[in-house]
């Protein structure tokens, strides 16, 4: 089993894979991994092969083997082909107390900087001279897996590659390793919160603070203190475009004079399947028209300058404002994307 369960690692890395799926029907598991959005069926089995495949994961992640009714989670680490990856699992059983298994892929150690693709090339160069002031928050949403992490860590190296800072990131978990960061990790069950970790980063006094997410009125209170006392603030926030994280700033207790003191930009992000001319439509994880990473690429709705101001006090913006939406729309009409996935990503 030690062997199959290498064999799937390592086919899911070579395919660039974020997630594997080992989900039970009434009389088999069928495997599914998962590419920058929806998932491929990979292939079928037994009953018994997926229970046992499931215990052995299980094994290698501390989770309890016999206890199949109550959903579990585990991490851990496995080294394939002279690279390390990080593996977070979870179960959970249907009614029929049969488990299913997702593991998602973090390619922590990887010295290699994960190429950032955009369908906008000026749009990363916005966000690149965001970078270039002294304090400030700016903020990134966007669904889990859209590529919010890859494009933060991009913009700071670039940023460090021109002027060497103290950069110190809090992240729950650390998903890219980066030694030229400080690099902390949220441990709630040690007693280490964001809330701890941002105090204890403050006397450190660094240029650039990284919030892995904003989830609670005590994290967002530190997060604005941090920005207003003179720190660069880059942080993650669950809203569904960029006008949404002001009223999920709201929510938090943030107000509206605090938004204007310290947001310098929101940008909402999705990570979009390239239209394939093989596929006729999204790029297989099978297909070698595009490499792994160039299999999709990400589409930016910039909230800053004059419109960020005017809708924090207004609740409004100007005719000129590009939107998630019309980007879409070019991405669509220039034919860079499918018309699935122009629709299925409309807001």
């Amino acid at each position: 089993m030690e062997e199959k369960a290498e064999k799937l690692l390592s086919s899911a890395m070579r395919m660039g894979v974020s997630d594997i799926h080992l989900l039970p029907y009434e009389d088999r598991y069928e495997l599914f991994f998962r590419v920058s959005s929806g998932l491929t069926k990979i292939s079928g089995m037994s009953i018994e092969k997926g229970e046992r495949l499931i215990s052995y994961f299980k094994f290698l992640s501390n989770m309890n083997v016999g206890e199949r009714r109550k959903p579990q989670s585990g991490s851990a680490r496995y080294r394939l082909n002279g690279q390390k990856i990080e593996l977070r699992l979870s179960t959970i059983a249907n009614f029929r107390y049969q488990e299913s298994l997702v593991i998602r892929m973090l390619y922590a150690n990887s010295t290699e900087e994960k190429t950032l693709h955009n369908f906008f090339p000026s749009d990363e160069k916005k966000l690149e001279k965001m970078l270039d002031h002294k304090s400030g928050l700016i903020l990134f949403s966007g669904p889990t897996g859209s590529g919010k992490t890859t494009t933060i860590y991009h913009l700071l190296r670039k940023k460090y590659a021109s002027e060497p800072l103290q950069i110190i990131t809090m992240e729950d978990p650390v998903e890219i390793e980066e030694p030229l960061f400080l690099q902390t990790e949220i441990n709630e069950d040690g007693g280490v919160s964001y809330e701890i970790l941002i105090k204890q980063s403050l006397r450190h006094h660094p240029d650039i603070m990284v919030i892995g997410e904003i989830r609670d009125e005590e994290t967002a209170k530190m997060v604005v203190r941090s920005a207003l006392t003179g720190h660069l603030v880059i942080a993650t926030i669950h809203a569904k475009e960029s006008l949404g994280v002001l009223e999920r700033l709201k929510e938090l207790g943030v107000s509206d004079e605090q938004m204007k003191q310290t947001l310098l930009a929101i940008v909402s992000q999705r990570l979009i399947p390239k239209s394939c001319p093989y596929c006729q439509g999204s790029c297989s994880i099978h297909c070698r028209h595009f490499s792994v990473n160039e299999k999709a690429a990400a589409i930016y709705e910039i909230l800053d300058g004059k419109n960020l101001q005017r809708h924090i006090q207004e609740g409004e913006v100007e005719k000129q404002f590009v939107s998630l939406n019309d980007k879409l729309r070019k991405a669509y009409a220039y034919g860079y994307i499918s018309q699935k996935n122009f629709l299925e990503n409309l807001i």
